[in-house]
This record gives structure tokens, C-alpha cells and sequence, in this order.
């Protein structure tokens, strides 16, 4: 099994950034894939953007050149730089990882706020 622990949400204004972290333990190393996803009251969950273990990245259409994913592979950590948030950003972001088995993990979730 694979645990996942997101930090680094919170309140920004619009314009401003914020870098979430998401620290991956456990059956690591049947890892395929990691991402972000976000969800808002009364709609589905929605990827934000994923990176798989050959460092193969994909962005939803809404935050391409403002969002940036990364990994540490030597943490086990998987980073999103969040920049010229937009109010429409505000969401719970969750972490998300899925193993060559294809079992998905899923952290609890941070709250990010972006305020006009």
C-alpha cells in the first residue's frame, strides 16, 4: 500500500503562489504514476496535473504555464508550483498515486484560497 501526506496549502490573493508537497511512503517502488487533482463543493474531481515514473508530465488545459509539477525522487515527494493563482484555482487539493497494479492512493487533502 501507498500513504500520501500533501502539506503547503492555504490563503493567497489572486496573482500570488503557493507550492503544495505531497510525501509518498510505503510500497513506493510499485509507483506509475503521481499527480494533483482538486475538487470543489457540488463538482467532480478534476486532474490538475500528473508525472509519471518516466517523468512523462501532463497539465489540464487550465493551468498550463502557471503550475508546474516536479518530483524528488529522493524524498519521495511530488511537488506543485502553483503561480498566478486565480480565484477560480480555489479548490481542495488532493494528492494522488496510482501503482503499476493499478491501485490509487489518496491523501487527505489541503484547502487552497485564492482570494480577488
Amino acid at each position: 500500500q501507498v500513504q500520501l501526506v500533501e502539506s503547503g496549502g492555504g490563503f493567497v490573493q489572486s496573482g500570488g503562489s503557493l507550492r503544495l508537497s505531497c510525501v509518498a511512503s510505503g510500497s513506493i517502488f510499485n509507483i506509475r504514476i503521481m499527480g494533483w487533482y482538486r475538487q470543489v463543493p457540488g463538482k467532480q474531481r478534476e486532474l490538475v496535473a500528473s508525472i509519471t515514473s518516466g517523468d512523462s508530465i501532463n497539465y489540464a488545459d487550465f493551468v498550463k504555464g502557471r503550475f508546474t509539477i516536479s518530483r524528488d525522487n529522493a524524498k519521495n515527494t511530488v511537488h506543485l508550483q502553483m503561480n498566478s493563482l486565480k480565484p477560480e484555482d480555489t479548490a481542495v487539493y488532493y494528492c494522488h498515486a496510482q501503482t503499476l497494479l493499478h491501485f490509487n492512493a489518496w491523501g487527505e487533502g489541503t484547502l487552497v484560497t485564492v482570494s480577488s
